[in-house]
């Protein structure tokens, strides 16, 4: 199980591992976007060239809060809850901040109690 903080706005910050091709590992704080229903992952494309994860397919049509958007899916490798995942990542322009998708949702249990400062993710079922 992780835990999760809560953002001034009522994010929820969970941190993760991306593992570069090399091995590397870098411990990065994510969103769980709840609105991000297609994937598991969305990174901006500059931390894409640290990480040198191989391309899968370029030019996918997404919808986004600001409308349709291109991305790119790449074949990503994360630590959540202490297991190692191979994961389609989307990659595109203009992300801020690291997205998890609510299709993390279908294989995790989330946990959020706010008056009490309670949020975790657990996995219940392998990808």
């Amino acid at each position: 199980m992780i835990s999760g903080k809560f953002g001034e706005y009522g994010e929820l910050f969970f941190e993760i591992e991306l593992i570069a091709s090399n091995g590397e590992i870098f411990p990065v704080e994510a969103i769980l976007d709840t609105g991000f229903t297609t994937g598991y992952l969305a990174i901006n494309f500059q931390d894409i060239e640290a990480l040198e994860w191989p391309l899968i397919r370029s030019k996918i049509r997404l919808g986004t809060a600001r409308g349709e958007d291109f991305f790119d899916l790449y074949e990503g490798r994360v630590i959540i809850d202490s297991q190692e995942f191979i994961i389609p990542a989307h990659v595109g322009d203009e992300l801020s901040e690291i997205l998890i998708g609510s299709q993390w949702l279908d294989r995790m249990e989330l946990v959020v109690n706010k008056p009490r400062g309670i949020l975790t993710l657990e996995i219940v079922q392998d990808l």
